[in-house]
């Protein structure tokens, strides 16, 4: 079955509680593997941070709401149990707990409101089933994206020589090459829509790695556009590459590349505006926000 929603989870956490002894946050998670019966690869699913699973994202969110409502409370640091005012909701025989029921509770309304707005505003819509933690993460791959179509598109458009730039720039910040004079000296013969050379991949020059760059439109790149790439490596007694393009690499091409001796990298003009979104290539930091969490450890007695 696909993750539960941190609204689906709410009930089944509760009623694991139910039994009114201290349990752990570990132990709760565990439990909620076994009764989504959910698969090792659903379980690695992760957010679009890369940095936490959804499962236990959502199961933090569902503890967290269900401890705003009073039903729950912390007991020692990583700890919890059931309370009074979570019995008695469980004697109800609820079929669910979600965001509607727990707004019966003061405690939450007051959890959920915006201070900001006078009006106290509720923020946390009832159908919503992604936590506050998704949808920050989602915005932000939402407006990524668009970002990465806007480079994309002034990419096409850009003069060969400016293109073959923007090149090494981007291989610099990645770590190749040294500096962008070295870079430059290394890359620096234009080629037909594009530029073609070799470049360090290590700042001593041991090892040296060949570049082919498209500046194409629409078109995916061909079969001998990759056979020639990969003569220039034989020619050249190379055995790494990086094939960069604004357009795109068919399946099969892709596969050959998979199944050629070299190492090449197919770098196509998605992954490249994602590429310079990541190590800040033509863009500029409109705004910054951090994410912070509780740090338990403060808050403990010697």
């Amino acid at each position: 079955m696909p993750v539960p929603d941190y609204q689906s989870i709410m009930l089944p956490f509760l009623k694991f509680a139910e039994d009114g002894k201290e349990h752990s946050k570990r132990e709760a998670l565990d439990k909620l593997t076994d009764y989504f019966k959910l698969s090792e690869s659903e379980l690695r699913e992760l957010l679009p941070s890369g940095k936490q699973e959804i499962f236990d994202n959502r199961v933090g969110w569902a503890r967290t709401y269900l401890k705003k409502a009073g039903l729950i409370e912390t007991t020692r640091r990583g700890y919890f149990c059931i309370t009074e005012k979570g019995q008695e909701l469980l004697e109800q025989n609820p079929d669910k707990i979600n965001v509607k029921l727990l707004k019966q509770y003061p405690e939450f309304r007051e959890f959920v409101s915006y201070k900001g707005n006078k009006s106290g505003s509720d923020v946390l819509k009832e159908d919503e089933e992604t936590t506050p933690q998704e949808r920050l993460y989602n915005a932000y791959q939402e407006i990524s994206e668009e970002l990465g179509k806007d480079i994309l598109q002034q990419m096409k458009t850009v003069s060969p020589k400016s293109f073959e730039h923007i090149v090494v720039d981007l291989l610099v910040k990645m770590g190749y090459g040294g500096s962008d004079k070295d870079a430059a000296q290394a890359i620096g013969r234009s080629g037909d829509e594009g530029v073609d050379g070799v470049i360090n991949q290590d700042t001593l020059g041991i090892d040296r790695i060949y570049i082919q760059a498209k500046r194409w439109n629409d078109t995916p790149i061909g079969h001998s556009d990759i056979r020639n790439f990969i003569g220039a490596l034989d020619f050249k007694h190379a055995e790494r590459g990086i094939f960069i393009t604004t357009s795109t690499f068919t399946k099969d091409i892709v596969e050959k590349v998979d199944r050629s001796s070299k190492r090449i990298i197919l770098i196509d003009g998605n992954e490249l505006a994602r590429l310079m979104i990541t190590h800040k290539v033509g863009v500029s930091v409109e705004d910054t926000f951090e994410l912070k969490k509780l740090d338990m450890d403060y808050f403990i007695e010697e």
